[in-house]
């Protein structure tokens, strides 16, 4: 009989929504965020100030939960074996010092399981595990939220690439919601990656439709500005239907490119390798995004992944991955963040 009500239940998410309903647009303001890496220590000025010097609005602030297995409830944050930048206190710090600077903040939760498991498959194999691991997620998302409210934040972000958490429990979801809409009155969405972001049910009860926007660009070793451009204003037309259909705003809540040969193929793939750098391919497929999607109205803005704090320019390690810092994109972002 329990399985008949859950049944029900999902029945009516499905075809009632959410409450609460989002119904109109945003300010056409464009986000031009950076995701901003956790760290073993809270920032300083200098660090708010390299990302005020980047002409960056917005700054998305991660704090992270631990899981030992895909299919265990249990979830671990806000401990002292963490780093200080991924603690309750160290966020706030890191808040307070990019507030200082004038930095907006978007507040971002993530889980990392233990061996690197991709979240988007997270299974509990009993009713049991599943209640308790939505006690556990509620637990974490809801602290981050009253921290939210408490500092002013604009923007929460309810959880990070969970397709398989979000399809099989909606009706935690709705009322997970409505709770974060109890204590949190700033913007709220949810991060969703690039395949499985039509998947999500409750869109039109947040701000923003938040996609980590890692589609497939180009097969080519090093893409052209036009090749790539090409590919992306066929890709958003779906996305300004996708976007009209609920009428709420796309934001990217991540989207960058690695500086290594064939960065657009698998832009998702980030594991370290050791192939020479290539920066051009990087700054190429940044161009092209931006030039195709930032004039858009129904486009929100996006986060670009990823900026470290406490970043070593001469260190060979960040060569051919995500970051900007030190290569041609970083001057390239500085100036059209400027104008845009």
């Amino acid at each position: 009989m329990s399985y008949l009500r859950h049944y029900f239940s999902i029945f009516f998410i499905f075809y009632l929504g959410c409450s609460s309903l989002h119904s109109q647009f945003k300010e056409n303001t464009k986000i031009n965020g950076i995701s901003m890496v956790a760290s073993r220590n809270t920032i300083t000025q200098n660090h708010a100030n390299a990302i005020v010097h980047l002409n960056s609005n917005f700054v998305s602030v991660m704090p992270y939960a631990f899981m030992p297995k895909l299919s265990q409830p249990e979830l671990i944050f806000d401990k002292n074996k963490q780093w200080v930048g991924e603690t309750m206190n160290g966020i706030k710090a890191d808040i307070e010092t990019l507030q200082a600077q004038k930095l907006d903040v978007m507040l971002k939760p993530h889980i990392w399981v233990w061996n690197g498991d991709f979240t988007g498959d997270i299974e509990m194999f009993s009713e049991e595990h599943w209640i308790q691991f939505e006690e556990n997620y509620k637990k974490y998302i809801l602290a981050f939220a009253h921290l939210a409210e408490s500092m002013g934040v604009k923007l929460f972000c309810m959880g990070t690439e969970l397709n398989s958490f979000v399809n099989q429990r909606p009706v935690f979801w709705c009322s997970l919601i409505d709770e974060v809409k109890s204590v949190y009155s700033g913007d709220l969405t949810y991060a969703e990656n690039w395949d499985t972001h039509t998947e999500v049910h409750f869109w039109d009860s947040l701000d923003f439709i938040g996609i980590d926007a890692y589609f497939p660009i180009s097969n080519s070793k090093t893409p052209s500005i036009e090749e790539a451009f090409l590919k992306w204003e066929i890709l958003k037309e779906d996305l300004k239907t996708y976007s009209k259909d609920f009428q709420t705003r796309i934001l990217f809540t991540e989207y960058g490119y690695r500086s290594i040969d064939f960065a657009g193929e698998k832009p998702w793939v980030s594991k370290r390798v050791e192939d020479k750098a290539n920066e051009n391919a990087q700054l190429n497929l940044l161009m092209a995004l931006h030039q195709s999607l930032w004039k858009e109205d129904w486009f929100a803005g996006g986060f670009l992944w990823k900026w470290f704090p406490y970043y070593n320019l001469k260190a060979d390690r960040h060569r051919n991955r995500f970051s900007i810092q030190g290569k041609k994109s970083e001057a390239y972002l500085k100036e059209f963040y400027a104008d845009h």
